[in-house]
């Protein structure tokens, strides 16, 4: 198992630290508050989380896991579309080291094939006239026996992407650069911009999905982009359907 040291990871204009096990650096970040860039890695995390409260699995030293907290002065109604600004990020790293068939899920799944390979959680609280951000990333970066049946997916890792396999150290490194430049520039700019780079990583483009709303209901058609703020835009039978709160549970 590769070690995580906090000076092997050069994130410039960020401050860097590195727990060996911890609950979750979303919430310790959370908790701390931070007045500027801060990143905080972990070996392990007992109660690291996913999208709608799941449960992150990843034993000690198999899985690159950490969170990068900034704070934005973005108004909240525009911070929607922070996860796919997240993904674009985490993609661009990994394919820059060589994981070219890295693909972003929508909203916050990274995959490999159809497999899933990791995942983006953003929290946000106010902070001042602004907000603090806090992107979570999750990785697998070593395979894990048995995973995939016991969470009922398929599951990839970057030891089967990538020969020679970086250190964990290299690859929080490449994707927090990445993810703190992002970050700024959506502070500055917004979001339309990266919503024009969203076709180069969109794992479901032009498929049929079915997506469960969070009432409940499923509403079905074929993925047809984003909508300015990050929704999903889906093509259906009535018209150009738009879903801000759902999940994709069948892709065709």
């Amino acid at each position: 198992m590769d070690h995580l040291d906090a000076d092997a990871i050069r994130v410039p204009g960020a401050g860097v630290q590195v727990l060996g096990r911890c609950t979750s650096t979303n919430s310790l970040l959370l908790e701390r508050a931070p007045g500027h860039a801060e990143l905080l890695a972990a070996n392990e995390q007992s109660a690291g989380r996913g999208r709608r409260g799941r449960r992150w699995h990843s034993p000690a030293g198999a899985g690159v896991l950490f969170s990068l907290a900034l704070p934005l002065g973005r108004p909240v109604r525009e911070l929607a579309g922070l996860s796919i600004v997240a993904g674009l990020a985490a993609v661009r790293a990994l394919r820059a080291l060589g994981a070219t068939q890295v693909g972003l899920r929508w909203p916050n799944d990274l995959v490999a094939g159809g497999a899933k390979l990791g995942g983006i959680l953003v929290e946000t609280r106010a902070q001042g006239a602004g907000c603090l951000a806090v992107v979570g990333v999750g990785i697998n970066h070593r395979a894990v026996p048995g995973l995939g049946a016991r969470l009922w997916r398929r599951v990839a890792a970057l030891e089967q992407l990538l020969r020679p396999l970086p250190e964990r150290n290299a690859v929080v490194a490449a994707i927090g650069r990445e993810l703190l430049a992002a970050l700024r520039a959506f502070d500055a700019t917004g979001f339309e911009a990266f919503r024009a780079d969203w076709p180069a990583i969109d794992a479901y483009a032009g498929r049929r999905l079915r997506v469960r709303l969070q009432d409940g209901r499923t509403v079905a058609g074929t993925a047809a982009g984003l909508a300015p703020d990050g929704a999903l835009q889906l093509s259906t039978s009535r018209g150009l359907r738009t879903v801000r709160n759902g999940r994709v549970v069948s892709a065709a």
